[in-house]
């Protein structure tokens, strides 16, 4: 039993293509793990969404992940991780492990970050959720945390607008926020923003750390996996991708991601 649970998938659910920045990102440290991802594209950005919506997404996501037989499902949306992980951890029961995308980052700002002042920008429901100042305030390491929500990010990714002149100014206009003087890191508190990471370092000459969420939480679903001996020995089959609505500019982004064509199947949340 302990040897199929292994050979099991994972499954990976975001809003739109913001996920795939942790997706790619566990393939390059767990290749041998077959990936279930599905892009909620019907419903995006989940950021401007209310969090009644945004728990009744990620339950019918789930029921097709624990269909799909996934072994963890990951939050790899900081706005449903804020809205929705306790009730899909209690939903999902003891079907699959369910990780979010906030609880790593925290705990390796608070090993790396004692003391010092942070940023953190994300949507609306992530930065009015408070869920960050929360648990950084719960470490106990005189933290200092300063957010600012950037609702217009995720949306100008999602329609392809990144590296260009375009985002450029958007960034700037929300960089430029006083709230944000004298961080010294900024946590990109939203799976969609290592797409324009390149940009942010560049408005702060590399004077502040950008922080990539996908990095830091790929190691954690690694760590996770070996802890429970769920880590599979071999690529038992293909990653599948599944969207509530097909849109063009995902396929493409997919494509773009893992370097190769992928099939999309379509597979509506509510008929």
């Amino acid at each position: 039993m302990v040897q199929d649970k292994r050979e099991q998938p994972i499954g990976i659910f975001d809003s739109g293509i913001g996920g795939l920045t942790v997706a790619q990102a566990i393939t390059h440290v767990l290749p041998e793990e077959q990936l279930i991802y599905f892009g909620d594209t019907a419903h995006l950005p989940y950021g401007d969404k209310s969090t009644a919506a945004i728990q009744a997404y990620a339950v019918k996501i789930c029921d097709l992940l624990i269909r799909q037989r996934c072994k963890l499902i990951l939050i790899a949306c900081n706005s449903a991780s804020a809205a929705a992980y306790e009730l899909v951890k209690e939903y999902v029961g003891s079907k699959a492990h369910v990780l979010n995308v906030i609880d790593p980052v925290i705990a390796y700002i608070g090993e790396t970050y004692p003391a010092k002042t942070i940023g953190l920008i994300g949507t609306k429901q992530t930065v009015n959720s408070n869920v960050y100042r929360k648990k950084v305030d719960e470490l106990d390491r005189n933290i200092n945390l300063k957010s600012v929500a950037t609702p217009l990010l995720a949306a100008m990714i999602e329609e392809g607008f990144f590296n260009d002149s375009i985002s450029e100014s958007v960034i700037e206009a929300y960089l430029s926020d006083p709230e944000l003087e004298g961080i010294e890191a900024l946590i990109l508190g939203c799976t969609h923003y290592p797409l324009i990471r390149k940009q942010i370092e560049k408005f702060y000459a590399r004077k502040v750390d950008v922080l990539d969420a996908s990095q830091i939480v790929a190691a954690h679903v690694k760590q996770t996996l070996e802890k429970l001996h769920m880590a599979s020995a071999h690529l038992v089959g293909d990653h599948k991708f599944y969207v509530s609505d097909f849109t063009r500019s995902f396929e493409e982004s997919t494509r773009i991601f893992f370097k190769r064509k992928v099939h999309l199947e379509h597979y509506p949340l509510w008929e």
